[in-house]
Protein backbone atom coordinates (compact mmCIF):
# COMPACT_ATOMS: atom_id res chain seq x y z
CA UNK A 1 0.00 0.00 0.00
CA UNK A 2 1.05 3.63 -1.29
CA UNK A 3 1.89 5.95 1.82
CA UNK A 4 0.09 8.47 0.52
CA UNK A 5 -3.52 8.07 -0.65
CA UNK A 6 -6.56 9.83 -1.56
CA UNK A 7 -10.35 8.72 -1.32
CA UNK A 8 -13.07 8.82 -3.48
CA UNK A 9 -16.27 10.55 -2.49
CA UNK A 10 -19.11 8.23 -3.95
CA UNK A 11 -21.17 10.87 -5.92
CA UNK A 12 -25.08 10.64 -5.45
CA UNK A 13 -25.19 7.10 -4.14
CA UNK A 14 -27.30 6.14 -0.81
CA UNK A 15 -25.59 5.30 1.95
CA UNK A 16 -26.91 2.14 3.43
CA UNK A 17 -28.73 2.39 6.37
CA UNK A 18 -26.22 0.13 8.35
CA UNK A 19 -23.30 2.38 7.73
CA UNK A 20 -24.95 5.28 8.70
CA UNK A 21 -26.10 4.04 12.18
CA UNK A 22 -22.39 2.51 12.81
CA UNK A 23 -20.77 6.30 12.29
CA UNK A 24 -23.71 7.41 14.59
CA UNK A 25 -23.06 4.83 17.33
CA UNK A 26 -19.12 5.49 17.08
CA UNK A 27 -19.09 9.20 17.28
CA UNK A 28 -21.25 8.68 20.47
CA UNK A 29 -18.25 7.22 22.17
CA UNK A 30 -16.76 10.73 22.05
CA UNK A 31 -19.46 12.41 24.47
CA UNK A 32 -19.03 9.29 26.43
CA UNK A 33 -15.11 9.78 27.31
CA UNK A 34 -16.50 12.54 29.56
CA UNK A 35 -20.16 12.53 30.65
CA UNK A 36 -20.09 8.78 31.80
CA UNK A 37 -18.13 9.69 34.69
CA UNK A 38 -19.55 13.44 35.56
CA UNK A 39 -22.49 12.37 37.74
CA UNK A 40 -19.76 10.68 39.97
CA UNK A 41 -17.11 13.65 40.06
CA UNK A 42 -18.41 14.47 43.86
CA UNK A 43 -17.91 11.41 45.12
CA UNK A 44 -14.54 10.60 43.55
CA UNK A 45 -13.21 13.98 45.05
CA UNK A 46 -14.85 12.81 48.20
CA UNK A 47 -13.00 9.26 48.37
CA UNK A 48 -9.57 10.85 47.40
CA UNK A 49 -10.44 14.27 49.51
CA UNK A 50 -6.60 13.26 51.98
CA UNK A 51 -5.02 13.43 48.62
CA UNK A 52 -2.66 16.66 47.57
CA UNK A 53 -4.64 19.13 45.16
CA UNK A 54 -7.62 16.36 45.07
CA UNK A 55 -9.45 19.35 43.94
CA UNK A 56 -7.72 20.03 40.66
CA UNK A 57 -7.35 16.02 40.14
CA UNK A 58 -10.98 15.26 40.62
CA UNK A 59 -11.62 17.43 37.61
CA UNK A 60 -9.10 16.09 35.64
CA UNK A 61 -10.68 13.38 35.46
CA UNK A 62 -12.90 14.68 33.47
CA UNK A 63 -10.74 17.11 31.54
CA UNK A 64 -7.21 15.12 31.01
CA UNK A 65 -8.52 13.34 28.27
CA UNK A 66 -9.25 15.84 26.73
CA UNK A 67 -5.32 17.27 26.41
CA UNK A 68 -4.37 13.62 24.85
CA UNK A 69 -7.33 13.61 22.61
CA UNK A 70 -5.96 17.00 21.48
CA UNK A 71 -2.40 16.20 21.18
CA UNK A 72 -2.82 13.00 19.39
CA UNK A 73 -5.86 14.03 17.11
CA UNK A 74 -3.48 15.92 14.48
CA UNK A 75 -1.47 12.78 14.25
CA UNK A 76 -4.42 10.49 13.58
CA UNK A 77 -5.35 12.85 11.33
CA UNK A 78 -2.04 11.96 9.46
CA UNK A 79 -2.33 8.70 9.34
CA UNK A 80 -5.64 8.19 8.55
CA UNK A 81 -5.11 10.24 5.30
CA UNK A 82 -1.86 8.07 4.39
CA UNK A 83 -2.99 4.55 5.79
CA UNK A 84 -6.68 4.35 5.48
CA UNK A 85 -8.84 4.95 8.07
CA UNK A 86 -10.36 1.51 9.47
CA UNK A 87 -7.74 -0.07 10.65
CA UNK A 88 -6.42 3.21 12.93
CA UNK A 89 -10.71 3.17 13.95
CA UNK A 90 -10.65 -0.65 14.85
CA UNK A 91 -7.51 0.10 17.32
CA UNK A 92 -9.06 3.32 18.86
CA UNK A 93 -12.32 1.81 19.49
CA UNK A 94 -10.69 -1.58 21.29
CA UNK A 95 -8.28 0.76 23.50
CA UNK A 96 -11.57 2.62 24.11
CA UNK A 97 -13.15 -0.18 25.92
CA UNK A 98 -10.11 -1.84 27.57
CA UNK A 99 -8.60 2.09 28.74
CA UNK A 100 -12.11 3.22 30.22
CA UNK A 101 -13.03 0.05 32.51
CA UNK A 102 -9.55 -0.07 33.46
CA UNK A 103 -10.58 2.57 36.18
CA UNK A 104 -13.09 0.29 37.59
CA UNK A 105 -9.48 -1.53 38.93
CA UNK A 106 -7.75 1.06 39.80
CA UNK A 107 -6.67 1.88 43.62
CA UNK A 108 -5.40 5.34 43.44
CA UNK A 109 -5.89 9.24 41.71
CA UNK A 110 -2.87 8.21 39.09
CA UNK A 111 -3.64 5.32 37.95
CA UNK A 112 -7.51 6.37 37.19
CA UNK A 113 -5.36 9.22 35.12
CA UNK A 114 -3.36 7.24 33.44
CA UNK A 115 -5.83 5.49 32.49
CA UNK A 116 -8.24 8.55 31.42
CA UNK A 117 -4.75 8.99 28.97
CA UNK A 118 -5.27 6.00 26.99
CA UNK A 119 -8.73 6.90 26.85
CA UNK A 120 -8.31 10.14 25.33
CA UNK A 121 -5.65 8.26 22.97
CA UNK A 122 -8.85 6.00 21.89
CA UNK A 123 -11.16 8.93 21.56
CA UNK A 124 -8.86 10.95 19.17
CA UNK A 125 -8.48 8.13 16.76
CA UNK A 126 -12.07 7.08 16.93
CA UNK A 127 -13.74 10.76 16.09
CA UNK A 128 -11.09 11.54 13.90
CA UNK A 129 -11.32 8.74 11.96
CA UNK A 130 -15.46 8.74 11.90
CA UNK A 131 -15.42 12.86 10.68
CA UNK A 132 -13.20 11.60 8.23
CA UNK A 133 -15.32 8.77 6.89
CA UNK A 134 -17.94 10.92 7.02
CA UNK A 135 -16.27 13.42 4.34
CA UNK A 136 -15.39 10.06 2.26
CA UNK A 137 -18.53 8.48 2.21
CA UNK A 138 -21.48 11.41 2.00
CA UNK A 139 -21.60 13.91 -0.97
CA UNK A 140 -21.64 17.44 0.45
CA UNK A 141 -25.61 17.91 1.04
CA UNK A 142 -25.49 14.60 2.70
CA UNK A 143 -23.33 15.12 4.97
CA UNK A 144 -25.19 18.74 6.48
CA UNK A 145 -27.69 16.49 6.55
CA UNK A 146 -25.69 13.54 8.44
CA UNK A 147 -24.10 16.17 10.43
CA UNK A 148 -27.41 17.28 11.83
CA UNK A 149 -28.24 13.52 12.77
CA UNK A 150 -24.28 13.55 14.74
CA UNK A 151 -25.04 16.27 16.57
CA UNK A 152 -28.55 14.63 18.08
CA UNK A 153 -26.78 11.44 18.47
CA UNK A 154 -24.18 12.62 20.33
CA UNK A 155 -26.35 14.65 22.26
CA UNK A 156 -28.83 11.71 23.11
CA UNK A 157 -25.72 9.79 23.26
CA UNK A 158 -24.88 11.87 26.08
CA UNK A 159 -28.25 12.04 27.84
CA UNK A 160 -28.30 8.25 28.02
CA UNK A 161 -24.50 8.11 29.66
CA UNK A 162 -25.50 10.69 31.81
CA UNK A 163 -28.52 9.12 33.21
CA UNK A 164 -27.21 5.73 33.19
CA UNK A 165 -23.63 7.49 35.11
CA UNK A 166 -25.68 8.93 37.60
CA UNK A 167 -28.00 5.81 38.59
CA UNK A 168 -24.75 3.34 38.65
CA UNK A 169 -23.06 6.12 40.90
CA UNK A 170 -25.54 6.31 43.10
CA UNK A 171 -24.52 2.48 43.41
CA UNK A 172 -20.90 3.39 43.68
CA UNK A 173 -18.58 6.22 42.09
CA UNK A 174 -16.59 3.51 40.54
CA UNK A 175 -19.67 2.28 38.94
CA UNK A 176 -19.75 4.52 35.72
CA UNK A 177 -16.78 3.45 34.39
CA UNK A 178 -18.16 -0.20 33.47
CA UNK A 179 -20.40 1.76 30.54
CA UNK A 180 -16.94 1.97 28.34
CA UNK A 181 -17.25 -1.65 27.72
CA UNK A 182 -20.24 -0.98 25.16
CA UNK A 183 -17.51 0.41 22.62
CA UNK A 184 -16.67 -3.50 22.04
CA UNK A 185 -20.35 -4.37 20.30
CA UNK A 186 -19.09 -1.69 17.52
CA UNK A 187 -16.50 -3.59 16.59
CA UNK A 188 -18.07 -6.12 14.46
CA UNK A 189 -20.03 -3.25 13.54
CA UNK A 190 -17.44 -1.92 12.08
CA UNK A 191 -15.79 -4.82 10.05
CA UNK A 192 -19.10 -5.19 8.81
CA UNK A 193 -20.23 -1.71 7.78
CA UNK A 194 -17.60 0.36 7.18
CA UNK A 195 -15.44 -0.66 4.09
CA UNK A 196 -12.17 0.99 3.48
CA UNK A 197 -13.05 3.96 0.97
CA UNK A 198 -11.88 3.87 -2.58
CA UNK A 199 -8.30 5.40 -2.59
CA UNK A 200 -5.82 6.41 -5.40
CA UNK A 201 -2.06 6.00 -5.55
CA UNK A 202 -1.32 9.17 -6.66
CA UNK A 203 1.08 11.68 -4.80
CA UNK A 204 1.10 14.14 -7.29
CA UNK A 205 -3.07 14.88 -6.64
CA UNK A 206 -2.08 15.03 -2.99
CA UNK A 207 0.94 17.79 -3.70
CA UNK A 208 -1.13 19.83 -6.24
CA UNK A 209 -4.77 19.68 -5.17
CA UNK A 210 -6.07 22.80 -4.82
CA UNK A 211 -7.30 24.94 -1.61
CA UNK A 212 -9.39 28.13 -2.20
CA UNK A 213 -8.07 31.48 -1.28
CA UNK A 214 -8.25 32.25 2.17
CA UNK A 215 -8.89 28.74 3.55
CA UNK A 216 -5.99 28.82 6.50
CA UNK A 217 -8.07 32.37 7.46
CA UNK A 218 -11.31 30.85 7.72
CA UNK A 219 -10.68 27.39 9.18
CA UNK A 220 -8.10 29.32 11.60
CA UNK A 221 -11.06 30.78 12.84
CA UNK A 222 -13.40 28.10 12.94
CA UNK A 223 -10.76 26.12 14.96
CA UNK A 224 -10.74 29.36 17.37
CA UNK A 225 -14.68 28.98 17.40
CA UNK A 226 -14.27 25.37 18.14
CA UNK A 227 -11.88 25.53 20.91
CA UNK A 228 -14.13 28.75 22.78
CA UNK A 229 -16.92 26.77 22.73
CA UNK A 230 -15.30 23.58 24.42
CA UNK A 231 -13.67 26.25 26.71
CA UNK A 232 -17.38 27.12 27.44
CA UNK A 233 -18.90 24.17 27.71
CA UNK A 234 -16.46 21.92 29.43
CA UNK A 235 -17.82 24.46 32.72
CA UNK A 236 -20.98 22.53 32.68
CA UNK A 237 -19.68 19.06 33.72
CA UNK A 238 -16.95 20.10 36.02
CA UNK A 239 -18.45 22.92 37.84
CA UNK A 240 -22.22 22.34 37.77
CA UNK A 241 -22.22 19.53 40.04
CA UNK A 242 -20.50 21.92 42.59
CA UNK A 243 -23.28 24.57 42.20
CA UNK A 244 -26.01 22.74 42.19
CA UNK A 245 -24.56 20.92 45.64
CA UNK A 246 -24.18 25.10 46.77
CA UNK A 247 -28.07 25.28 45.92
CA UNK A 248 -28.69 22.28 47.95
CA UNK A 249 -28.88 19.33 45.36
CA UNK A 250 -26.76 16.75 45.98
CA UNK A 251 -27.47 13.67 44.31
CA UNK A 252 -25.31 12.22 41.31
CA UNK A 253 -29.12 11.42 39.58
CA UNK A 254 -30.24 14.65 39.39
CA UNK A 255 -27.04 16.19 38.54
CA UNK A 256 -26.66 14.01 35.55
CA UNK A 257 -30.52 14.80 34.88
CA UNK A 258 -29.58 18.57 34.74
CA UNK A 259 -26.76 18.06 32.40
CA UNK A 260 -28.45 15.45 30.29
CA UNK A 261 -31.42 18.36 29.73
CA UNK A 262 -28.73 20.60 27.91
CA UNK A 263 -27.31 16.93 25.63
CA UNK A 264 -31.16 16.30 24.88
CA UNK A 265 -31.86 19.88 23.84
CA UNK A 266 -29.04 19.89 21.84
CA UNK A 267 -30.54 16.26 19.72
CA UNK A 268 -33.75 17.80 19.17
CA UNK A 269 -31.96 21.16 17.73
CA UNK A 270 -29.73 19.37 15.37
CA UNK A 271 -32.31 17.20 14.17
CA UNK A 272 -34.92 20.45 13.93
CA UNK A 273 -32.95 23.78 13.91
CA UNK A 274 -29.77 23.46 12.33
CA UNK A 275 -30.90 22.94 9.12
CA UNK A 276 -33.63 25.94 9.64
CA UNK A 277 -31.28 28.18 10.78
CA UNK A 278 -27.87 27.13 8.31
CA UNK A 279 -30.74 27.82 5.45
CA UNK A 280 -32.31 31.34 6.81
CA UNK A 281 -29.15 32.77 8.34
CA UNK A 282 -26.19 31.27 6.49
CA UNK A 283 -22.83 30.04 7.81
CA UNK A 284 -22.39 33.35 9.91
CA UNK A 285 -25.70 33.79 10.94
CA UNK A 286 -25.79 30.25 12.68
CA UNK A 287 -23.00 31.45 14.08
CA UNK A 288 -24.50 34.28 15.62
CA UNK A 289 -27.65 32.42 16.43
CA UNK A 290 -25.67 29.28 18.50
CA UNK A 291 -23.25 31.67 20.56
CA UNK A 292 -25.72 34.13 21.27
CA UNK A 293 -28.32 30.98 22.76
CA UNK A 294 -25.60 29.75 24.51
CA UNK A 295 -24.34 32.83 26.35
CA UNK A 296 -28.23 33.01 27.70
CA UNK A 297 -28.00 29.66 28.46
CA UNK A 298 -24.83 29.95 30.78
CA UNK A 299 -26.18 33.69 31.99
CA UNK A 300 -29.11 31.84 33.16
CA UNK A 301 -27.05 29.23 35.01
CA UNK A 302 -25.19 32.04 36.93
CA UNK A 303 -28.21 33.45 38.76
CA UNK A 304 -30.18 30.39 39.17
CA UNK A 305 -31.45 29.62 42.48
CA UNK A 306 -33.37 25.96 42.37
CA UNK A 307 -32.90 23.00 40.25
CA UNK A 308 -35.99 24.00 38.13
CA UNK A 309 -34.36 27.19 37.16
CA UNK A 310 -30.88 25.13 36.19
CA UNK A 311 -33.05 22.93 34.45
CA UNK A 312 -34.30 25.35 32.12
CA UNK A 313 -31.13 27.26 31.50
CA UNK A 314 -29.67 23.93 30.56
CA UNK A 315 -32.33 23.71 27.87
CA UNK A 316 -31.63 27.21 26.64
CA UNK A 317 -27.83 26.59 26.28
CA UNK A 318 -28.42 22.82 24.77
CA UNK A 319 -30.55 24.74 21.94
CA UNK A 320 -27.58 26.76 20.56
CA UNK A 321 -25.19 24.09 21.33
CA UNK A 322 -26.90 21.79 19.02
CA UNK A 323 -26.92 24.24 16.06
CA UNK A 324 -22.88 24.93 16.58
CA UNK A 325 -21.25 21.65 16.51
CA UNK A 326 -22.46 19.97 13.33
CA UNK A 327 -22.27 23.40 11.53
CA UNK A 328 -18.63 23.25 12.65
CA UNK A 329 -17.78 20.10 11.28
CA UNK A 330 -19.92 20.33 8.61
CA UNK A 331 -17.94 24.03 7.51
CA UNK A 332 -14.51 22.18 8.06
CA UNK A 333 -15.46 19.25 6.20
CA UNK A 334 -17.08 21.11 3.40
CA UNK A 335 -13.46 23.36 2.79
CA UNK A 336 -11.38 20.47 2.88
CA UNK A 337 -9.91 18.44 -0.71
CA UNK A 338 -10.00 14.77 -0.26
CA UNK A 339 -6.58 14.21 0.39
CA UNK A 340 -6.86 16.83 3.90
CA UNK A 341 -10.07 15.09 5.00
CA UNK A 342 -8.22 13.17 8.12
CA UNK A 343 -6.17 15.92 8.76
CA UNK A 344 -9.43 19.09 9.16
CA UNK A 345 -10.93 16.62 11.19
CA UNK A 346 -7.95 15.83 13.15
CA UNK A 347 -7.35 19.46 13.79
CA UNK A 348 -11.02 19.98 14.64
CA UNK A 349 -11.20 17.33 16.90
CA UNK A 350 -7.61 18.86 18.71
CA UNK A 351 -9.47 22.39 18.82
CA UNK A 352 -12.40 21.11 20.64
CA UNK A 353 -10.28 19.08 22.99
CA UNK A 354 -7.72 21.10 23.83
CA UNK A 355 -10.54 23.80 25.18
CA UNK A 356 -12.15 20.88 27.06
CA UNK A 357 -8.58 20.60 28.76
CA UNK A 358 -7.94 24.46 29.02
CA UNK A 359 -11.66 24.97 30.69
CA UNK A 360 -11.22 23.14 34.79
CA UNK A 361 -7.05 25.45 34.34
CA UNK A 362 -8.97 29.14 34.34
CA UNK A 363 -12.37 28.33 35.75
CA UNK A 364 -11.13 26.55 38.81
CA UNK A 365 -8.69 29.47 39.89
CA UNK A 366 -11.19 32.27 38.76
CA UNK A 367 -13.63 30.40 41.02
CA UNK A 368 -11.57 30.58 44.13
CA UNK A 369 -11.10 34.25 43.10
CA UNK A 370 -14.70 35.38 42.46
CA UNK A 371 -17.03 32.49 43.19
CA UNK A 372 -18.69 29.98 40.57
CA UNK A 373 -21.33 32.06 39.52
CA UNK A 374 -19.04 34.30 38.65
CA UNK A 375 -17.30 32.04 36.33
CA UNK A 376 -20.53 31.30 34.49
CA UNK A 377 -21.77 34.76 33.95
CA UNK A 378 -18.01 35.81 32.37
CA UNK A 379 -18.31 32.84 30.42
CA UNK A 380 -21.31 33.81 29.19
CA UNK A 381 -20.61 37.35 28.35
CA UNK A 382 -17.82 36.00 26.62
CA UNK A 383 -19.89 34.23 24.33
CA UNK A 384 -22.20 37.29 23.57
CA UNK A 385 -19.26 38.98 22.19
CA UNK A 386 -18.52 35.89 19.46
CA UNK A 387 -22.15 36.52 18.61
CA UNK A 388 -21.60 40.01 18.38
CA UNK A 389 -18.13 39.42 16.35
CA UNK A 390 -20.44 36.92 13.86
CA UNK A 391 -23.07 39.04 13.52
CA UNK A 392 -20.86 41.72 12.03
CA UNK A 393 -19.14 39.64 10.08
CA UNK A 394 -22.43 38.27 8.60
CA UNK A 395 -23.36 42.31 8.19
CA UNK A 396 -20.31 42.62 6.16
CA UNK A 397 -20.52 39.65 3.71
CA UNK A 398 -24.00 40.18 3.46
CA UNK A 399 -23.29 43.86 2.11
CA UNK A 400 -20.45 43.11 -0.35
CA UNK A 401 -22.70 40.53 -1.82
CA UNK A 402 -25.10 43.03 -2.32
CA UNK A 403 -23.02 45.50 -3.81
CA UNK A 404 -21.46 43.28 -6.17
CA UNK A 405 -24.75 42.46 -7.33
CA UNK A 406 -25.88 45.78 -7.83
CA UNK A 407 -22.63 46.81 -9.95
Amino acid sequence: MSSAATFATPGGTEIPAARRLTLLCLAALTVMSGATVAPSLLALAAHFAQHPNSALLSRLVLSLPALTIALCAPFAGVISDRYGRRRPLLLAVGLYALAGTSALLQHSLEGILVSRILLGVAVAGTMTSVTALAGDYFTPAQRQVYMGQQGAFISLGGVICLILGGLLAELHWRGPFAIYAVALLLVPAVLLHLPEPQRSHSDKSLRKAPLYNGFWLGFAALLSAAMLNSLAFFLIPTQLPFLLRDIGINSPSLTGIAIATGNLMGALASLMLFPRVCSTFGKFGNFAFSFAAMAVGMSLISIADSYSAIIIAMAVYGSGMGTLIPHIFSTGLQSATEHMRGRVSGALTASIFIGQFLSPFWSQPWIDSFGITSAFSTIGLGLFLLSGVSITVHCLKTKTSTETILR
